[in-house]
């Protein structure tokens, strides 16, 4: 991991971005969208301040995080959404952890008290880092949407600052 960096997202980084997010879609166990978002829709659905990239020693984009609200009441200021993405070909290197961790330190450092995210099941490399990164399984959403023919469950994880 010594040969990653994770640094702020930039306009400039759009189609690297969309294309690892367009891979992570296409597996089939990411998420319910089946196509990336133009890069207007992205940037308008996340939060600027916690968008991050991590990019290896030559400067190329392995990997993304980014966190949307939750919802526009002020009660849910401090609860966000997050996405976490990496190119196959990055897997395993650590990058969504790194990710992860610097996410973690951008919400808390704003106030942000929790942080959510729902992930299919059958996704056990993304459940499994997201228990080592502090979150708890909060809960089973069963055959809440029907995905590519079939209905999935997604399994609900939250992690609160202890700040």
């Amino acid at each position: 991991m010594v040969d990653i960096a994770v640094r702020p997202m930039t306009d400039a980084d759009a189609d690297r971005v969309l294309a690892i997010y367009q891979a992570g879609l296409d597996t089939g166990d990411a998420s319910f969208e089946i196509t990336a978002p133009s890069w207007a829709a992205f940037d308008a659905g996340r939060l600027s301040a916690h968008r991050f990239v991590a990019v290896d020693s030559d400067g190329t984009i392995l990997g993304w995080v980014a966190v949307s609200p939750t919802s526009t009441r002020a009660v849910y200021a401090g609860v966000v959404e997050h996405s976490v993405y990496v190119d196959p070909a990055a897997q395993g290197r650590g990058v969504a952890r790194l990710l992860l961790d610097a996410l973690i330190t951008s919400t808390e450092a704003a106030g942000i008290w929790t942080i959510q995210s729902g992930v299919f099941p059958e996704n056990t490399a993304s459940l499994a880092l997201h228990q080592r990164a502090g979150f708890r399984v909060i809960g089973v959403r069963e055959r809440v949407g029907c995905h590519h023919g079939r209905w999935r469950d997604v399994v609900l994880l939250e992690r609160r600052s202890p700040a």
